[in-house]
């Protein structure tokens, strides 16, 4: 969080996120373009949001889109307002909005992008996306599959009657590092990246869904994975999944 706040302090770089909240998903030379920039500068100042974990970059070929995270003014709101039972701010709910909006109308790049760190190591957090056992405990699903490229997964519910939610296809999965998959198994359906990446005795794990069918999709997965994956990180961090089921709560509203 000191960063985060770190970050904010800087009234470039809160103009940094306001140009992403108007269109996330900007190349460098973009966001130079519209605030009249040196790319030196811009390059600095994106450096340390990225760094605070506002920023997330996701790279296309040769260029590196930069788009909102939400993860850490969420965590700010967990720590400090939702304890009261008071709604969002509103520039929270803005940013993170209108920033999936803007990149949901951009069918080249990802639709949703959520990043969160795990104290944890990259074997530990592939295990928890792949094991049935796990992901029952921390989804309220069991995920099963072999995890075999071209092979079939499916969104399991836990109640004995064998029903599976969701099913898709496995389009890659490289352990324990990087997992595609199809959500549904129709001819256009939406696809989800996991990306592990270790680093001492953590794991920035980031989740992009791409190709959604429509803004009440987007906002589906946009209460559904900052809950699903803050489950994931209570259990590997403490044994236990969070005393209630969090994509069971209502979404803020503004």
């Amino acid at each position: 969080m000191d960063a985060a706040f770190k970050a904010l302090a800087d009234p470039t770089r809160r103009l940094l996120l306001d140009r992403l909240r108007e269109q996330s998903g900007q190349t460098l030379r973009e966001l130079c373009e519209r605030l009249a920039m040196t790319r030196q500068s811009a390059t600095q100042h994106l450096d340390l949001l990225v760094r605070a974990n506002l920023v997330t970059v996701v790279r296309r070929g040769r260029e590196r889109l930069h788009y909102l995270n939400p993860a850490p003014i969420h965590e700010i709101e967990q720590r400090w307002i939702s304890e009261f039972d008071r709604p969002r701010l509103q520039v929270i709910s803005a940013v993170k909005h209108l920033a999936e909006e803007r990149a949901m109308s951009v069918p080249s790049v990802p639709t949703y992008v959520y990043v969160t760190y795990v104290r944890a190591s990259a074997a530990q957090v592939w295990e928890a996306l792949t094991s049935a056992d796990l992901t029952a405990r921390f989804w309220g699903h069991a995920n099963v599959s072999d995890w075999r490229q071209g092979s079939r997964w499916e969104h399991v519910r836990t109640d004995g009657s064998g029903v599976a939610d969701v099913v898709g296809r496995v389009l890659a999965a490289e352990p324990p590092t990087r997992l595609v998959i199809t959500f549904d198994d129709g001819d256009d359906p939406s696809v989800v990246t996991f990306l592990v990446e270790p680093h001492q005795d953590i794991v920035r794990l980031t989740v992009t869904h791409e190709n959604l069918a429509d803004a009440e999709a987007l906002g589906a997965v946009s209460h559904g994975w900052p809950a699903v994956l803050a489950n994931l990180k209570s259990l590997l961090e403490t044994g236990e999944v969070l005393p209630q089921q969090p994509w069971e709560m209502a979404p803020a509203k503004a």
